[in-house]
């Protein structure tokens, strides 16, 4: 069945509800503005809709676990854009530059190569995707089946055969452990 944003508006935003507490303190302790706090709630929304692919259902059945690792992992790409934005300065000649990466996790966010994976994953079959975005995002096998509501076996079949599906999409398109080759 396909899903509607309307649909799911009412699922996500009744898990919000519930966690803005916990959500907004987050922010507030990485030392956000309140404009900041709120950029972190849209993250959390896009990422709940992204993780649980669309399905009401697993939207309202998330867990506080799962929510504050996504809130805590949204406030930190806030920070980091907002460093991006701040190192990008004009050089001698007025000419606007790239910022420069200072760790290999902003050189990958902002490089070509985080697209072309992020096209890859929308591509492999649609029950692996949540199970390989999560694993990608740092959550052990483990943790997913937990915040899933998975068995183990369940999950670690799904991810496995989903890494499988994501290497051969990126061996496709010439890309392999080294990076494009």
């Amino acid at each position: 069945m396909a899903y509607t944003t309307d649909s799911l508006s009412p699922a996500i935003e009744s898990v919000l509800s519930r966690f803005a507490g916990m959500v907004r303190r987050i922010g507030l302790r990485h030392g956000l503005s309140d404009g900041d706090v709120d950029e972190v709630f849209q993250e959390v929304r896009i990422r709940l809709w992204r993780a649980r692919g669309g399905e009401s259902e697993q939207i309202a059945a998330v867990r506080s676990s799962y929510l504050y690792r996504t809130a805590v992992s949204a406030a930190l790409d806030v920070i980091r854009r907002h460093r991006r934005a701040r190192e990008e300065t004009l050089d001698a000649d007025g000419e606007h530059t790239a910022p420069t990466a200072t760790d290999p996790e902003q050189a990958l966010g902002s490089s070509e190569l985080a697209m072309q994976v992020a096209r890859a994953i929308e591509t492999i079959t649609e029950s692996r995707r949540p199970v390989v975005r999560m694993y990608l995002m740092g959550y052990s096998r483990e943790e997913i089946a937990q915040l899933l509501g998975w068995s183990e076996a369940k999950t670690r079949n799904l991810l496995y055969r989903g890494l499988a599906d994501l290497r051969d999409r990126l061996s496709e398109q010439g890309i392999g452990p080294e990076g494009i080759q």
